[in-house]
């Protein structure tokens, strides 16, 4: 699924964990609001639903509730809109460069609760991981981006993560994709099997 289906987890997370913590990984903001958005896609909108911003109807009829500004880190984040990039300039949410070990040293020095975290594919520079639905390019490599990955379970292991795959259609089914995604997932402690019974 694509970053929209965090609402769920991480409402889902806060019914056993009273204080929760956000590490999100992201080429975009995904910080606009309706108010703001120049092109209406809602999951370009929800790290600022899960911090209150814009919270109906969605996030109200789930019930989550807002994660605090200072409870959420927001890696990379190297495209965003004018009014998303102001929108967060006037937040408390920390935003940090995609470089493990600023990473690692800034974690460290946070009073992260429960951690959730969430990565978006796109973080990985688009001419090396092709295919993408929303390319961009001038971002880390791959390699650096399992480097950051594993800089962040060493400093804040997270509870639960996910990983949106936003590839074009006709790439979901890909071998390459599923390499993809089985990297991540090692960089964060989970073993897949992709085998069918």
């Amino acid at each position: 699924g694509d970053c929209l289906t965090s609402l769920g987890l991480v409402t889902g997370l806060q019914r056993r964990h009273r204080t929760l913590s956000v590490i999100w990984l992201d080429a975009h903001g995904d910080f606009n609001t309706p108010a703001i958005s120049a092109s209406g896609y809602l999951a370009g909108m929800t790290l600022a639903m899960l911090t209150g911003r814009a919270p109906e109807p969605i996030c109200e009829r789930l019930g989550l509730r807002p994660v605090p500004d200072d409870h959420a880190v927001l890696i990379d984040a190297r495209d965003l809109d004018p009014a998303e990039r102001a929108a967060l300039e006037a937040s408390r949410v920390r935003r940090l460069a995609a470089d493990p070990g600023a990473i690692r040293s800034a974690l460290n020095e946070l009073p992260l609760a429960s951690v959730y975290l969430h990565v978006d594919i796109d973080i990985i520079d688009s001419e090396d991981l092709p295919g993408l639905r929303f390319p961009t390019d001038a971002g880390p490599s791959f390699s650096v981006v399992e480097e950051c990955l594993a800089q962040i379970v060493a400093a804040a292991p997270p509870i639960a993560a996910s990983i949106a795959c936003a590839w074009a259609s006709d790439q979901i089914a890909e071998q390459s994709t599923r390499r993809a995604i089985t990297r991540l997932a090692g960089a964060i402690g989970a073993e897949l099997d992709w085998s069918v019974d």
